[in-house]
């Protein structure tokens, strides 16, 4: 059964929503608008029964909504875990100065589900916490676009125009205060049309294919002390280490089974110590890096002939799926399953990379991560006015021969459960949760749809 509800939000947008976000820990939804502004509506229950219209419910919805000013270029949610507890803040990227540079700025949902700015710790050279903007300014050409993705704690940011990927760790401190640290520069030779970061992974969509980069050596910078001063540590049971004079030492929890990169990146507040950005490059296949083809003769092909950048496949979304496993859109609508395998180190990590054969050219593809079930639910759309739910098993091995791989595919080509028709022409879709979806129409409506 198909359950259907449009979602009406109060006050309602006053502009064109061209895009939205939605982050299932907090139950927040981000609507950015056609002129690049964001209103952010914490705690939306899409599938909720509408509540009875009053003039006291209609107030605090008004209250509840927060709207980032434009201009704003780039969005993510962002947890922050500490201890036992997740904080949410939803990062926006925006040109500064003509585009000479990046403004970061940090909305945090606090306790009492507003959306309010932070402040920000940042002692690196080429970042500035700027008081009149109240945002972090990186010294980056910002150029004609960035794209940002974030997970636990981290946070990556590509300049297309700068052609760098930059890691980001971020801590949240007492009182509100986030401590943000650059611990990674990637110096890009090819073009990366998406990028993600998740278990342990930051993935990287290429023409031809992805590129993997193991997170943990990323994350955890370089350190470079002037002296070692004795400190007493305390475990702060996230990857952090408190030393008895206050100051923050540098320690790294490994991931676990699930997935969850654990790690707290920190450093001493005093000048003992420094931390330093790894430095590499794209082509590096040092510390695990691995390029996974989305065919291993399509991608030799490429190398030996010289195929315009137009006119190649390119990896434009990658979305994680559950147990080390991603799913890739092309630009031309093919899916692909990728699984990982977790780096060892001393070892080749082994990559695996799946087409998977659908009856429809893919436009829009939405994932909702879980670790918990097997099979999922995946949502496709061939951007007109049908959604496919399709239902991925979590069948694949890396043992699997060629006549192994065929029977998959077939499985999964069939396993379509259930077909949505739409009203309006489909715009966007994203994951609420492991059985259903948002949909933004062209109409400017949003609808929310779930199976049972």
């Amino acid at each position: 059964m198909v359950v259907a509800r449009q979602l009406r939000l109060s006050p309602p947008p006053s502009v064109t929503v061209s895009s939205i976000l939605y982050d299932p820990t907090s139950l927040s939804l981000a609507l950015m608008h056609s002129d690049s502004s964001f209103s952010l509506y914490p705690r939306i229950s899409p599938l909720s029964p509408p509540p009875l219209h009053s003039a006291t419910t209609t107030a605090t919805a008004a209250a509840a909504a927060t709207v980032v000013s434009p201009p704003s270029s780039a969005a993510a949610f962002l947890r922050l875990r500490r201890n036992d507890t997740v904080r949410v803040i939803f990062l926006v990227a925006s040109p500064h100065l003509a585009g000479s540079s990046i403004l970061l700025r940090f909305y945090m949902l606090r306790t009492d589900n507003q959306f309010a700015r932070v402040r920000v710790i940042c002692n690196q050279s080429d970042l500035e916490f700027d008081e009149r903007r109240f945002g972090v300014l990186v010294r980056v050409n910002h150029g004609v676009s960035v794209k940002l993705a974030a997970s636990i704690n981290v946070f990556a940011m590509y300049s297309v125009s700068d052609r760098k990927v930059r890691v980001f760790a971020v801590k949240v401190m007492e009182g509100d205060v986030v401590k943000l640290m650059k611990t990674a520069v990637i110096d890009c030779d090819l073009p990366v049309f998406s990028i993600s970061v998740d278990i342990g992974f930051l993935i990287l969509g290429e023409v031809n294919g992805v590129r993997v980069l193991p997170l943990r050596p990323l994350v955890k910078g370089r350190v470079k002390k002037s002296d070692k001063p004795k400190v007493q540590k305390f475990s702060l049971g996230n990857g952090m280490m408190l030393g008895s004079n206050g100051s923050s030492v540098l320690y790294a929890k490994s991931w676990k089974v699930n997935g969850n990169l654990e790690e707290k990146i920190g450093k001493h507040y005093d000048n003992s110590a420094k931390l330093k950005p790894v430095k590499m490059r794209q082509s590096s296949q040092e510390g695990g890096v691995r390029f996974v083809p989305f065919k291993s003769k399509d991608f030799e092909d490429y190398k030996s002939s010289k195929v315009p950048l137009e006119m190649s496949i390119k990896a434009i979304s990658i979305q994680f799926l559950g147990h080390n496993k991603f799913l890739i859109l092309d630009s031309v609508g093919e899916l692909y399953l990728l699984s990982l395998s977790p780096h060892v180190s001393g070892s080749e990590s082994v990559h695996e990379m799946k087409k998977l054969t659908l009856t429809m050219k893919v436009q829009n593809l939405a994932v909702f991560p879980d670790d918990s079930t097997s099979p999922q639910t995946v949502w496709v759309s061939d951007g007109h006015y049908t959604i496919h739910a399709i239902i991925v098993s979590d069948t694949t091995d890396s043992t699997a021969n060629e006549n192994d791989t065929k029977d998959i595919e077939e499985k999964i080509q069939r396993s379509a459960t259930q077909v949505i028709f739409t009203s309006e022409k489909i715009q966007e879709i994203i994951p609420l949760s492991a059985n259903a979806m948002l949909l933004l129409g062209q109409a400017n409506n949003i609808f929310a749809y779930a199976i049972s």
